[in-house]
């Protein structure tokens, strides 16, 4: 089998015969490059046999574009940081900022937070604290640092003594799955090792494991083998296809919680990457975020954030860019089947001028979008994308993007891009999405535009991942190291685009158990306040339990629509009742209600009980998702926009 290196190699012999896809063939030079000394990953294992040609041809073009833009582009030069600065930073992001220092947050929140983590995720963050303590000490800073030994011990105390109850039993049911405390737990494992297939068998697709912690299966993978874990080669006929597991309580979608839900998700998808890559002995590469100095209006070289203020001051409720949707619009006016798209580039000069235009007509709704030709739209979108001041990826999280080909399967570089697609800001992650979307509709028409997922992946992946913005300037010995694994990666996210943008469920369930944990603190607090005031407890308990029955039959749920109708309907449950069902039930109830909305425009919500609000995927099956939140309640609306 010919290397990967090898392959390179070749491609760079391969440029001068293919500069018609250049902006300027005349300087473009061979060159041999000596095979650098870097170990092979099992992402560029997949690439082997495939060229890696449109790459190299890409990072070439953004040179020239780099170099004809180098006005437009300022390159901040980011500090590295102090010893400890981003462990830091890390136990800020995931809300533990009180385990160290002085903090205003409420001890007793956190000690709900740190009872419902796993064994590896409790590990990950008992590491940074002690790595923060041991910084302080150097520094000599008089901080009162708690022993974490102590902080787990309290948590667990704390979880003895906690008054049982429903919610938390059913909770506690699925507790030694994600906890890895099951001896049966390696069993649930997704790509632990299998015999190996004869080659041309095709690639069998298998569900993903979203109900154990990712970094529990990957420990359980180690302590059920003495051996390596043997490496998965990416894309190769062997490696399986993952999909999304269908389960009865609901499938979670990003967006599909409430945003102080969303608040309790975040941290727990940081710890848990943490500890995944921590459990399979990589770095997990954060980068500081820096403050920089940008523009404060235009389109090119301006921030998500202000480009998105500028165009709701337009358009109310806007979540991507205008000029980004209105790019993409323009290529496919121009017909997704033309041969080359986003891989041949348009003409550097005309791009400039276009660029300029655009900057001074686009808000003023007088520019001619019948001027830009289709691959000029397409090198605009890409440089859209290369000149953002912070990279699409977020300068917090590129390095851990690039990372990802460094993980061992292909099953856990899928679970580390769920995780860090989870961990991406609002607009990045919706902006990301619109791409990848777009990207899919290019790769549909591969028949006749001759772009196959891979020659997409390879085309794009500079764009996203090398950020020169941040003046991260790769040698070219890196730019070999890096490019196969980029394009993998970048295959990966348009391939599996549904799944990366699925709340794994064991992290839902963590959320549930927060919810809980904090409605018993604060019904004890309520208690001891009645007790105070000499209020009756035991009537005070009547009246709770009273208001949450509702005079409900048991194994019945009523639904309502407030914004839709005064009426409610009770709505008896059975095994095989799905959200969908209910929703068509309610619809044909109410006449008027169901010639004005039709299924897709309003949706089943699951309200309060141990979650904040989570909107209803249709093939929940309400009697599996009501004996896990059995307090809920039941209501039907449209999805905010």
């Amino acid at each position: 089998m010919v290397t990967v290196v090898t392959e390179l190699v070749q491609c760079f012999h391969l440029r001068g015969r293919y500069g018609q896809y250049t902006m300027n063939q005349e300087s473009t030079t061979t060159k041999v490059i000596e095979k650098p000394p870097f170990d092979r990953s099992s992402s560029q294992d997949s690439l082997d046999e495939l060229s890696m040609e449109d790459y190299w041809i890409e990072l070439e073009n953004i040179k020239r574009s780099s170099e004809n833009r180098q006005e437009a582009q300022e390159v901040v030069v980011v500090k590295e940081p102090d010893e400890g600065e981003l462990e830091e930073e890390w136990l800020k992001e995931a809300g533990l900022s009180n385990l160290f220092g002085e903090s205003a947050g409420d001890p007793q929140e956190s000690m709900v937070f740190l009872s419902t983590l796993t064994r590896t995720q409790a590990a990950a963050v008992q590491k940074r604290v002690e790595m923060v303590s041991q910084t302080l000490r150097k520094r000599n800073k008089q901080h009162q640092i708690p022993d974490v030994r102590d902080i787990f011990a309290q948590q667990r105390e704390s979880k003895e003594t906690a008054p049982g109850g429903t919610e938390l039993q059913s909770l506690r049911t699925n507790e030694n799955k994600y906890q890895g405390r099951d001896d049966q737990a390696s069993n649930l494992v997704v790509g632990e090792k299998k015999p190996i297939l004869p080659e041309e068998t095709p690639a069998s697709e298998t569900d993903i494991n979203l109900e154990v912690s990712f970094a529990e299966q990957a420990l359980n993978q180690k302590e059920s083998s003495k051996e390596k874990i043997q490496k998965s080669k990416g894309n190769d006929a062997t490696s399986p296809n993952f999909r999304v597991p269908k389960d009865k309580t609901g499938t979670t979608r990003i967006g599909d919680l409430a945003p102080q839900d969303m608040k309790k998700v975040c941290p727990l998808a940081l710890i848990e990457l943490t500890a995944l890559y921590d459990v399979l002995g990589i770095e997990l590469k954060q980068q500081k975020a820096v403050k920089i100095k940008t523009r404060d209006s235009g389109l090119f070289c301006v921030p998500l954030t202000v480009l998105l203020e500028q165009d709701q001051r337009k358009i109310p409720g806007t979540r991507i860019p205008l000029i980004f949707q209105k790019l993409i619009s323009r290529i496919e006016e121009g017909g997704l089947e033309t041969e080359g798209l986003l891989r041949i580039p348009g003409a550097a000069t005309r791009i400039k001028n276009l660029c300029q235009e655009l900057e001074a007509k686009f808000y003023e709704g007088t520019f001619n979008w019948e001027s830009v030709k289709q691959h000029d739209a397409a090198s605009l979108l890409k440089l859209f994308i290369r000149e953002l001041p912070q990279p699409l990826l977020s300068v917090q999280y590129l390095k851990a993007f690039q990372a990802v080909q460094n993980l061992p399967t292909k099953n856990q570089q899928l679970q580390a891009l769920n995780l860090l697609v989870i961990l991406l800001p609002d607009a990045n992650r919706d902006t990301l999405k619109a791409l990848l979307e777009f990207l899919q509709r290019v790769i549909d028409n591969k028949e006749k535009n001759k772009m196959t997922v891979m020659n997409v992946a390879m085309v794009m992946a500079p764009n996203l991942f090398m950020c020169h913005a941040l003046g991260l300037k790769s040698s070219e010995q890196r730019e070999f190291a890096m490019a196969a694994g980029t394009a993998n990666t970048m295959h990966l996210l348009i391939s599996y685009q549904k799944l990366l943008w699925t709340i794994p469920k064991f992290i839902v369930n963590q959320v549930r158990e927060q919810n809980s944990g904090n409605h018993r603190k604060d019904k004890r607090a309520m208690k001891k306040l009645l007790k105070k005031m000499a209020y009756d407890r035991e009537k005070y308990e009547k009246q709770d339990k009273s208001a949450n029955d509702a005079d409900v039959p048991q194994g019945v749920i009523r639904v309502q629509a407030p914004h839709l109708s005064k009426v409610s309907m009770a709505i008896q449950l059975t095994e095989e009742l799905r959200a969908s069902d209910v929703l068509a039930r309610f619809l044909s109830q109410e006449s008027g209600l169901a010639q004005t909305l039709k299924i897709g425009e309003v949706f089943l919500y699951e309200i309060g009980g141990n979650i904040g609000e989570r909107c209803l995927d249709d093939d929940t099956y309400m009697k599996d998702l009501y004996q896990l939140n059995p307090n809920a309640e039941w209501v039907i609306k449209s999805k905010p926009s």
